[in-house]
């Protein structure tokens, strides 16, 4: 850790900080919100530049914030929860932008994860309704145990996933995101 972006970051997270030292320092951080710059023009809170996914980061003990800050960085913090987080928020931009392009979304590693469902249900991404007899707890579960299968799931099942993922799952990531790319106006 020598670089000189790691020496601005270590030196602008301790002086944001109430613990001066690096190791409990970074104990101080939560990720609070993320947006993505589509055209990588912005830069690093340690200077490095065309970051493309702009974290604010708030410390727990005296509400001080950070932004923006990479991913990169996110990760020096050594923290399993942050990266855990942060790998969360990006596919969930992935899979933003697969919605917005119509793309063809199957429900695989390409666009999601375990910990991304689980995110998404604990956010609210499952609502409840007469299909899953208004508890969104079955959708989830569903779209988990689907996930985790092995073989390929019959006919009524991907049906049952494509509809969860253009009812449920396309609505919650457009009214989540939509307004959290930044792109250049010409």
């Amino acid at each position: 850790m020598n670089s000189i972006y790691v020496k601005n970051l270590i030196n602008t997270v301790i002086e944001k900080s109430v613990n001066k030292s690096w190791n409990t320092a970074v104990l101080e951080w939560e990720i609070d919100d993320v947006i993505e710059d589509e055209n990588h023009e912005s830069s690093c809170i340690c200077g490095k530049e065309n970051i493309r996914y702009l974290f604010t980061i708030k410390n727990i003990n005296n509400q001080n914030t950070l932004f923006p800050i990479g991913s990169s960085c996110i990760k020096k913090f050594e923290r399993e929860d942050l990266n855990e987080l942060t790998l969360v928020n990006e596919k969930l931009f992935k899979l933003f932008h697969a919605v917005k392009a119509n793309a063809f979304i199957t429900l695989d590693s390409k666009y999601f994860s375990r910990k991304l469902l689980k995110y998404m249900f604990d956010q609210g991404a499952f609502p409840p309704n007469q299909y899953n007899k208004y508890s969104g707890d079955k959708d989830y579960e569903f779209m988990l145990k689907m996930f985790n299968m092995r073989g390929e799931p019959s006919e009524n099942q991907l049906k049952k996933i494509r509809a969860i993922i253009l009812n449920s799952i396309k609505p919650y990531l457009i009214q989540l995101l939509n307004d959290k790319v930044a792109k250049k106006s010409f």
